[in-house]
């Protein structure tokens, strides 16, 4: 017979668990936070109804006062049914709120968000608000980790769209930083088309490092679906997707006309800012960076 060595000297069974017999291999250490969060229960029907009672009752009200948001593109969106992805660019916790309240009502009933699984599920308590305020589900970041690659492909041939960043993080002076492949491979391996989202005005709201909010308005335009062409890598569809938010942003800050013009001859302006000082960057935002809502309206646009 093995003998079960104490993992700690005089503290055995029960006190702390039996070791591993030699020779048997060791079970897979269960993780609970991360990537690994279970967030299954968060999409069962007594879930999903608690949800839509918080995003009709609450999200949309508080959305309304903050953000006042404008949308724009939503017939692009008219033949289009789930699953797709959403890809938007990333300046402030209140984009989410703002997209989820955005999005049709036909996707936004089967959607997920890809979250930070470090940030959003580093302890159960913020992961288990995320998963059930706004369908969260956690995503690595800074790789493209089977666990969530498998999770979110998964829920995509359920049915379910899904909202991505890929960014990966919010912008850290308001603007934006260069896309990951995250959506883009999820795009190719699913088979499903993305939609190029644009929201503008948020980081004036609340940027990363402030925690009391600003009301301004906000934009959020809607692109038309992109795929990947056959073969084509996800570095170079994450670069498309980029530019496709670009173009967008300069829908949003002009006109339709004069960004397509400008789309046309290759000459949008980049979503990364000037390769200059940080001064320099905060001043070339301009208006973007203090504007404040002028007008005080007596109803919000629910």
């Amino acid at each position: 017979m093995t003998r079960l060595r104490s993992p700690l000297p005089g503290l055995g069974f029960p006190y702390r668990a039996g070791t591993t017999p030699v020779g048997v291999e060791p079970a897979p250490s269960r993780r609970r936070l991360g990537a690994d969060f279970d967030t299954d229960w968060a999409r069962r029907p007594s879930a999903r109804l608690a949800r839509a009672a918080m995003v009709e009752g609450l999200m949309r009200p508080a959305v309304a006062a903050l953000a006042a948001p404008r949308r724009r593109g939503m017939d692009r969106l008219d033949q289009l049914e789930g699953p797709v992805l959403f890809a938007a660019n990333h300046h402030s916790h209140l984009d989410t709120p703002v997209l989820i309240t955005s999005i049709p009502v036909r996707f936004r009933r089967e959607l997920v968000v890809g979250a930070a699984a470090d940030y959003f599920f580093g302890n159960h308590l913020t992961g288990a608000l995320s998963a059930l305020t706004i369908g969260a589900i956690p995503i690595e970041r800074t790789k493209v980790g089977r666990r969530s690659a498998d999770l979110a492909a998964a829920l995509i041939d359920e049915g379910h769209s899904m909202l991505l960043y890929p960014e990966g993080g919010r912008s850290p002076d308001g603007w934006g930083q260069p896309f990951r492949g995250g959506a883009a491979y999820l795009a190719s391996r699913c088979s499903v088309p993305v939609i190029p989202v644009h929201i503008e005005g948020t980081g004036a709201i609340l940027p990363k490092g402030r925690s009391r909010p600003r009301p301004t308005s906000t934009t959020v335009t809607f692109g038309s679906p992109l795929a990947p062409d056959e073969g084509e890598r996800s570095a170079r569809f994450a670069t498309r997707l980029e530019v496709a938010v670009a173009q967008l942003a300069d829908e949003a800050t002009s006109d339709w006309y004069g960004a397509r013009r400008r789309a046309h001859a290759g000459a949008t302006p980049s979503l990364h800012g000037p390769e200059t000082g940080a001064w320099r960057r905060v001043w070339a935002l301009g208006d973007r960076s203090t504007r404040r809502r002028r007008t005080r309206r007596s109803w919000p646009e629910l």
